[in-house]
């Protein structure tokens, strides 16, 4: 387990982030990054579940079959041997964020989570878990779940197929703000969730509120109407933002959330 005071060491250096993503871009060194800290990853962004509600313009029933992308995070809690919760986010005290709660971290699960600093968090109950993660979702955070050997090199826990990281991000201060840095195979292995595809109706009028947060660059204002590019994936925060209402996003179905639990499950083993 790392000590904390490398940990303290990390956030002190967090702001150099976006010069090592953009070193990846060099073909040896992104060779030996992409080995070292970004090996056998596979990331997914969920959704809002808020935003799905905003999608079909209508409050979702709580006892409608609607799927909601929150319940892939809640599957896993209840899956989960071992639970564990940050006692803070590293994001956020590095960039000391003042807009969203530095003491919600990442939820972690699965054997190798026991091997974490317990001065870093501590273990939660299936429950208690289930509980941090809506707290996230009151606070307008936006999760990422799967497998991401970067928490396992700098927890120093093993095996990384048995860690389980579900990071809670805000827009301000992500780790994840340097995937427009990454080169193209590393940024590859954090996507959206199968299924939801983000686009602008008529009535845009180019004022660039989404571009403005959206946190991995996904969106520019072309001949006054934004676009949504490639890099889209799919958090819907642009959607939630809209002063217009004209940005949309398909809902994910049943089959596809299942997928998208099916792909986590052959990377990590949380049981």
């Amino acid at each position: 387990m790392r000590p904390k005071w490398f940990v303290d060491l990390l956030k002190s250096n967090f702001k150099y982030r976006f010069t090592l993503a953009k070193a990846s871009r060099i073909p040896v060194v992104g060779a030996v990054m992409s080995r070292l800290l970004f090996d056998g990853d596979d990331l997914v962004y969920l959704p809002k579940d808020s935003v799905v509600e905003l999608t079909i313009n209508q409050p979702i029933d709580a006892d409608s079959s609607m799927p909601l992308p929150g319940e892939v995070v809640h599957r896993f809690i209840d899956e989960a041997g071992f639970h564990w919760a940050m006692d803070f986010c590293i994001c956020r005290e590095a960039n000391k964020c003042e807009d969203y709660p530095r003491d919600l971290g990442c939820l972690f699960m699965g054997e190798a989570a026991r091997r974490i600093d317990p001065k870093l968090g501590h273990a939660v109950t299936r429950e208690e878990a289930h509980e941090h993660i809506r707290r996230a979702d009151a606070a307008g955070l936006i999760h990422v779940i799967g497998r991401n050997k970067l928490d396992a090199v700098w927890l120093d826990v093993a095996p990384g197929e048995k860690l389980l990281t579900v990071c809670n991000c805000c827009p301000c201060c992500c780790l994840w703000k340097m995937l427009p840095s990454l080169n193209g195979d590393i940024g590859a292995r954090v996507t959206k969730m199968q299924g939801v595809e983000v686009t602008v109706g008529e009535g845009c009028v180019g004022c660039g509120v989404c571009q403005e947060i959206c946190f991995v660059n996904a969106i520019k204002v072309e001949d006054g109407k934004a676009c949504i590019t490639d890099q889209c994936r799919g958090c819907g925060r642009c959607v939630e933002a809209c002063p217009n209402k004209v940005i949309r996003m398909t809902i994910p179905t049943v089959e596809e959330i299942e997928n998208t639990v099916k792909r986590i499950r052959e990377n990590v083993d949380v049981a």
